[in-house]
């Protein structure tokens, strides 16, 4: 298994994206080697332990690929929480604020049953905005929340505070955008 710096070094680092003064943190040097997405899948699921999981919801887009591949590998169904527009049937919707703007994410009303014991996966926490309202929906529709997990984490942002209720497991910490 890499190591938290072996990780980090697959991770390419994307300065003024999206906009001036952002540092992005590009996983897809990460996903291309085979090492790397083979050791990040194994310890994303080496951290839930053995907690029991109904779904894993994935958030749009880069959180699609691990979630599915966790969802895979634990047996169990796979829900994308996607942009507003993209998703066809009867959908509930949750807005927030970004680090660069606002916006909301949707997930289809019949996605999650009550009770359902649900792992949600994105990429990267920044400010946690899009993951509280991830939660927020899965909460609307009765979900229990066992873990909200990431690749990469910039604790500068403080963003693991708004998910201060959670099981918030991350691989990888950037302390500042450096």
């Amino acid at each position: 298994m890499l190591s938290e710096q072996e990780l980090k070094k697959l991770i390419r680092s994307v300065p003024d994206f999206p906009k001036k003064g952002i540092m992005f943190r590009d996983i897809t040097t990460l996903i291309k080697d085979k090492q790397g997405l083979s050791s990040t899948l194994e310890q994303l699921l080496a951290k839930l332990g053995d907690k029991k999981i109904d779904k894993v919801v994935g958030i749009e887009s880069r959180g699609f690929i691990f979630g599915a591949l966790l969802a895979e590998k634990l047996g169990v169904g796979f829900v994308p929480v996607r942009k507003p527009g993209k998703l066809p049937a009867e959908k509930i919707t949750e807005s927030y604020s970004l680090e660069y703007g606002q916006d909301s994410i949707e997930i289809h009303s019949d996605s999650i049953e009550p009770r359902d014991k649900v792992l949600i996966h994105d990429d990267l926490l920044a400010t946690g905005g899009t993951m509280e309202a991830a939660c927020k929906l899965i909460e609307k529709l009765k979900g229990e929340i066992v873990q909200v997990s990431f690749i990469v984490e910039l604790t500068f942002l403080n963003g693991r505070e708004k998910l201060n209720k959670y099981d918030v497991s991350s691989l990888i910490s950037y302390a500042d955008e450096n």
